[in-house]
């Protein structure tokens, strides 16, 4: 199943995606508890699922083409993992912990758009500003101390996530050459999460490692890797998140990017280029005007303009 969230006037409603159709399920008689938007239609569990399913076979649908889509869900915490793809770790600048323990910050509700909302390039907080495409899990099930065996019942499904980047905030160097990061103003600011195009149930993604990504910046191909070369998977990061947090349905967990992002042709950050079959090098950070395309097998596209301030 395919979960969206679509702009009816000036109101958000969830709707399902279906063979390039939308079905609005309040419309179409579903329950509004189940319906009032994704975070409630995720805590509605097995019977929200099933409501949904029932309303499938006869509920009349629109083409989704002209369709204005929102972000599919607003997220109570994004939970993410940065330094997660071996190809990633290598083309930049390693600190201490790089490869060895998952990266752990946090993006908040705040910093999430919608497809085709505009990456805003505010160039008092940043001229080095970056994107990586991300594979990111949607919490389904509440639970604590989760065992990496068991992450799979918590899992409610998967979307797409641009982790844009501030690389001059994040990236920090000493005239010694030691390198460490700034994960806070590098990594949570406005329209630094932009999120969708729809959420896939976990029963329909399949093994979310076994995936193909891609970024694509004006139509050049930047990023392109497989879910199978991160160093921890999506089930290792829902026990690691949990350690911390109570996983609640709303929450979001980010799972890291490979190798391509512009960080890889910046030398004063540390970056090491490294060619890869059909991959085109970055020649500079994102700019007003560039159109950024994420993508991930099963999942489909995420655009987004990038816009001045």
């Amino acid at each position: 199943m395919k979960l969206l969230t679509y702009l009816n006037g000036a109101s958000r409603r969830v709707g399902l995606a279906v063979d390039d159709a939308l079905i609005d399920p309040i419309e179409a008689g579903g329950d509004p508890a189940f319906f009032a938007d994704t975070t409630a239609f995720i805590r509605g569990g097995a019977a929200a699922m099933a409501a949904a399913r029932a309303l499938i076979p006869t509920a009349s649908r629109r083409p989704l083409a002209g369709v204005r889509l929102a972000a599919p869900m607003i997220p109570t915490t994004i939970l993410c993992s940065g330094s997660n793809y071996r190809a990633h770790n290598a083309e930049k600048a390693g600190s201490p912990l790089s490869g060895r323990e998952p990266e752990f910050f946090v993006k908040t509700g705040d910093c999430v758009i919608g497809p085709d909302e505009p990456i805003v390039h505010d160039p008092i907080l940043t001229r080095k500003l970056d994107c990586e495409t991300e594979l990111a899990v949607v919490v389904g099930k509440p639970g604590r101390h989760i065992a990496v065996e068991d992450a799979h019942e918590h899992i409610f499904g998967y979307t797409i996530v641009n982790d844009v980047t501030a690389r001059d905030r994040q990236v920090r160097r000493n005239a010694e050459g030691f390198t460490w990061y700034e994960l806070g103003r590098g990594k949570a600011f406005d329209t630094s999460a932009p999120m969708g195009p729809v959420i896939v149930t976990a029963d329909e993604f399949g093994d979310p490692q076994a995936k193909m990504l891609r970024t694509r910046i004006n139509g050049e191909l930047r990023q392109q890797s497989s879910t199978a070369e991160m160093i921890w998977g999506c089930a290792d990061l829902v026990h690691f998140f949990s350690v911390n947090f109570t996983m609640r349905p709303g929450m979001v967990i980010l799972t890291g990017t490979p190798a391509g992002t512009a960080w890889s042709s910046d030398t004063e950050l540390g970056g090491r280029w490294e060619p890869a079959p059909g991959l085109v090098a970055a020649t500079r950070y994102c700019a007003p005007g560039d159109l950024v395309e994420s993508e991930i097998e099963g999942i489909g596209v995420l655009r987004n303009p990038v816009a001045a301030a």
